[in-house]
């Protein structure tokens, strides 16, 4: 069998031929759908004569466009449109907007890049080589993360009125955000709902100087004022929103998370006897039903009061909100019983901005996190027994009713 002879040099010169022809190929689309959308709002093709004409052609202009292919330069066709009442108006082409000088697929590799960890300056080195420097000036690259803010400030605000979440899970994370000429590690504290086909939506997000008691009121409240539905379930790990979730919400059921009581457990007791207090603590959360639960739960606290008193006022503390999950269907138990499901999320937000020292506002620090979620950077699975949401829906209505 004989070698091959072409040399890379010419193979090399053979792909570069074949993009340059796939980009003239795609310009040339480009043209044509846009002469096809200016003969439909004119309603006749060139030099038709029908009584049905709209208005008359008046020339062409050319346009530098950024495209993923690097800037090129496209012929737009020009139109004056005749309405009823005779008056004339110049034709606008939706799929190229007035002033648009990129095309859509090179906002979104900007907003990629952005979403990555990359600020401006890095934005601009990576895509360069594509799109040249003086067609990616900082300002155009503001004016696509400034889109993202806008989005960011409608959904913080939006009424909430019209989404309902059967589950609700409650936590905090922190971000080192640059605040009053400093550096400060600050808490952001955030809400999951569960909606009822048990996909997991992030509901609301706050950037607090503190993790207070007012601080988790204040946000609470928010979600009830832009009218929030009372959820069935609020998941959290016992931290100060919990008096104002119950207020807010008097009806719900609260389950305290299981993974931080148990931390919170060994903190107390000497680390000799940490195996020994995991297997008595397994009991209680891995018990085949509420009842057996709530025994284990006794002889825990009957056995803990003379082993290690701290432990046993440790797991009183959160009584049986930590056992709540017992109430509802079986496979939702793994999914419902502890916060990791916004433990993950939260995982996944310090991941993504572990490139970045800190933050330089509060608004830019919470817009990327938003936008992470909605623009799919972090997928969210469906909560572990999502099948069975819609049967704790269900069964709700039938008690209302």
């Amino acid at each position: 069998m004989k070698k091959s002879t072409t040399s890379p040099d010419v193979l090399l010169q053979f792909r570069q031929k074949i993009e340059e022809l796939l980009r003239r190929r795609v310009l040339e689309a480009i043209e044509v759908v846009l002469e096809e959308e200016a003969t439909e709002a004119l309603g006749v093709s060139r030099h038709e004569r029908n009584a049905s004409r709209k208005g008359y052609r008046n020339g062409s202009k050319t346009r530098l466009v950024t495209t993923e292919y690097g800037p090129r330069e496209l012929t737009i066709p020009r139109a004056r449109l005749t309405e009823e009442d005779g008056t004339s108006l110049e034709f606008q082409s939706k799929i190229l907007p007035r002033y648009q000088r990129r095309t859509k697929a090179v906002d979104e590799a900007i907003l990629g890049c952005y979403l990555a960890g990359a600020n401006s300056r890095r934005i601009r080195k990576a895509l360069s080589p594509l799109l040249g420097d003086e067609h990616l000036s900082k300002s155009s690259i503001s004016r696509v993360v400034g889109r993202l803010k806008k989005l960011f400030a409608s959904w913080q605000s939006r009424d909430l009125s019209e989404e309902r979440y059967p589950i609700i899970f409650l936590d905090g994370f922190h971000l080192k955000v640059r605040m009053a000429r400093r550096v400060v590690s600050v808490p952001v504290l955030a809400a999951l709902g569960v909606a009822e086909d048990g996909s997991k939506r992030l509901v609301s997000l706050q950037l607090v100087v503190s993790e207070s008691s007012g601080s988790w009121r204040e946000f609470i409240e928010d979600l009830s004022r832009r009218g929030l539905a009372c959820p069935q379930l609020l998941v959290t790990d016992g931290h100060k929103g919990l008096v104002a979730a119950r207020k807010a919400w008097p009806d719900a059921k609260v389950q305290r998370c299981t993974v931080h009581k148990k931390q919170n457990l060994l903190e107390k007791a000497p680390k000799h006897v940490h195996n020994e207090l995991r297997r008595d603590y397994s009991r209680i959360i891995g018990a085949k039903n509420g009842e057996q639960a709530r025994l284990a739960y006794r002889q825990f606290l009957s056995k803990w009061e003379t082993l290690c008193p701290a432990v046993a006022r440790s797991l009183e503390e959160a009584g049986l909100d930590l056992l709540t999950f017992y109430e509802f269907p079986k496979g939702l138990w793994k999914g419902i019983r502890s916060t990791n499901s916004l433990e993950n999320l939260n995982r996944e937000f310090r991941r993504r901005t572990k490139t970045q020292a800190s933050f330089t506002t509060e608004e830019s620090a919470l817009t990327l996190l938003f936008a992470l979620v909605a623009f799919g950077q972090i997928r969210m699975r469906k909560i572990a027994g999502h099948r069975d949401v819609a049967q704790l829906v269900s069964e709700n209505h039938e008690v209302a009713a």
